[in-house]
This record gives structure tokens, sequence and C-alpha cells, in this order.
């Protein structure tokens, strides 16, 4: 896939599958990717600046999915995932290693179970929720096994037969060599956050510095299994006659937060509200000990406005958590993931085998 097709899966509620998909030679491949910048000019308009110009391997789109969901804390435990000397660099042999565990754990799951639960990469909870495997989980249960495996003596072999992509000339250079820092990788990480927020926040604000509080709780419940959305945006015309208007940067909190929302969850536990309803001081209190964010006081009002049911500025602790899982994971959970995803991942293994 491209760059540009990654952000449409991303940001878009159904990937353009009506693509003629093409093989590229080695000529072509190493021309497209000679326009990626390196790592440290790296910027949150990257994706959007090489569009078409540039190819993603299947590993690498999970990878950038999970990205997508990782708190800043969580950033510098990715880091040390991959850096499996302990020196502080990752260079391009220790990327592709843990890629490849990854992709021969996943091809494992792929022999079990049914073909749903295969495109989903799911664990079954207790509850009976459906659960995106983490990225990170698997890289975190085997990283011993790149120390001391077969695969990491066989990293020259590997190399070689992985041909490159925008992410990794991106990373280690045309030539493969460089190294990178943590302050490269969180600059990167963080930027790919910002770009799909930018992308998603200027989808509805029209050249503007802000978008209607409607707006914000539409993007809110895109990729949500909320049958009927009438009622939320009721609330939200209802509640707020008069628009303000959210701000990028209250925007971005916000999914600052979303990013953090297990930790939010045990601290509103700790406070002993998980069992009732919670005012507006309670769930300001409660982001700022689980994230140290402190969202704007017109924010939060928002939100509460939004999932106010009963009209009485009290949140409902189990509505608002289950809703907001489905839109931290974009859709890639529960049934609507089995529409789109199974036949997204056989476009992506149509174009990589075609190469």
């Amino acid at each position: 896939m491209t760059p540009y097709d990654f952000i449409l899966a991303v940001t878009t509620d159904e990937p353009k599958f009506a693509k003629t998909w093409k093989s590229l030679s080695k000529q072509e491949l190493s021309q497209m990717l000679s326009e990626t910048p390196p790592v440290w000019k790296g910027s949150s308009k990257l994706f959007r600046n090489l569009k078409e110009r540039g190819v993603i391997s299947y590993t690498e789109y999970l990878f950038l999915l999970c990205i997508l969901t990782k708190p800043h804390a969580g950033f510098r435990i990715a880091f040390n995932m991959f850096d499996t000397d302990g020196n502080e660099m990752v260079d391009k042999k220790e990327f592709l290693v843990l890629q490849e565990i990854f992709r021969k754990k996943n091809e494992k799951r792929e022999t079990k179970g049914d073909e749903e639960k295969r495109a989903l990469l799911v664990l079954k909870t207790d509850a009976e929720e459906l659960v995106s495997r983490s990225y990170w989980d698997t890289l975190r249960r085997n990283t011993s096994q790149a120390l001391f495996s077969d695969l990491a003596e066989r990293a020259d072999d590997i190399t070689s037969l992985v041909a490159d992509t925008t992410l990794l000339v991106h990373f280690f250079g045309k030539k493969g060599k460089a190294e990178l820092n943590f302050e490269d990788f969180y600059r990167f990480m963080d930027n790919l956050q910002t770009e799909v927020l930018e992308i998603e926040f200027l989808s509805y604000s029209n050249g503007m510095n802000t978008i209607s509080e409607e707006d914000f709780a539409h993007i809110l419940l895109r990729y949500t299994n909320v049958e009927n959305t009438a009622v939320f945006l009721e609330n939200v015309r209802y509640s707020i006659p008069e628009e303000k208007g959210i701000t990028f940067d209250e925007f971005r909190s916000f999914f600052q937060f979303l990013n953090n929302l297990e930790d939010f969850a045990i601290a509103l536990n700790m406070y002993n509200f998980a069992s009732r309803s919670i005012g507006q001081d309670e769930f300001k209190r409660a982001v700022y000990v689980a994230t140290g964010l402190k969202l704007s006081p017109h924010l939060v009002n928002t939100i509460f406005k939004i999932f106010d049911v009963d009209k009485d500025d009290q949140l409902s602790y189990k509505e608002f958590i289950g809703i907001m899982k489905d839109r931290l994971h974009r859709g890639f959970r529960g049934y609507k993931t089995v529409q789109k995803y199974p036949t997204f991942k056989s476009c992506l293994k149509k174009e990589l085998h075609s190469r």
C-alpha cells in the first residue's frame, strides 16, 4: 500500500478498494523511495506529502495502526523493545528481526480459528468482548526470542531478502546504514498521531480554526457500534444552542486522553465512581491523574453534553468507556472490522505478491 492508502484506511469509513494494483520493478521502487526524507526531516505532513510516492508493507501497516493508539508514555517502551542490544539505538537489522517475529506469529495465528478471528487478530476476554491483540504485546513477549533465536543469527539473511519500503528508508536511510535514536522515534510517532488528527479535523473545519460541537460529536461516534447516533447529536443541539467551537488543541488533547483510556478507567475505579455516574469535576480530576492532561472546561462540558442521555449533567461511566474503546481502535475491532479488514488485508497481500 502507499502512504495515501494508509491515510484513507484510518480516516475514512471505508477504504477505497476499487484501485488498480500494479507491480513495481526494482528501478521504479528505487526511484519512488528516493523521494523519502530522512527521519530527522520528518513532519506531521509526511504521509500527505508522499501521497502515492511510497510503499508500506503489511507488517508495517499493523505497526502504524498501533502507533495511533499508543499513549506518549508508551513510546519509550516501544523503542526499548526494538532496541534489543540496549545501546539506545535501533538499526535496520533489529527492526527487521522483530518485524519477522511478528510476521511469523501472525502467520501461526492465521492457521487457527475461523476467518473472522484470523482477520481481526483478537482475543476473547471473560466478558466475551473482542479486543485487538496488540502489536506491542507480541513484540514484548518475543524480545528475548530476538536476542537468542536463530532469527537474530540470520539477521543478515533477513535484511538481504526484505525489499526496502518507505518506512525503512525513512528510518535507516537509502543505504540502510543509519541508526534510529529515541528522539527521532518519538517525533515520528507523535507526528503520525498529529497528522491523522489534523486530517480528521480539517475535513470538518472547512479552513476555520474550530469545528462545531456537533461535528466533534460526529467524529467521536465514527467507527463505533452506536446505531442511533441521532440521540447523541440531538443532545448537543439541545444543550449547546450557541456554538463556541472546538479548537485543534482541544481536539488533540482529547485524543491524547483517549490513548490513555485504560489508565483513566483505573483512576475512576480508585475514586470508586465506576458503579455510578460522575460529574465534570470528577471527570477532569481523573483525566489529570491518569494522563497529566488538563482538558479545557468547554471540552469537558461538550463531552458531557454529548453523552448526558438523562440530562442530569452526569456521565454514565460504562456507556462512555464502551463507546470510546470502539472509537480508540478506529473500527478495527468488533463486527465492523470483520466486514472491511479481511478485504483490505487481501488487497495488501495482492499488492505485495505482485512485486
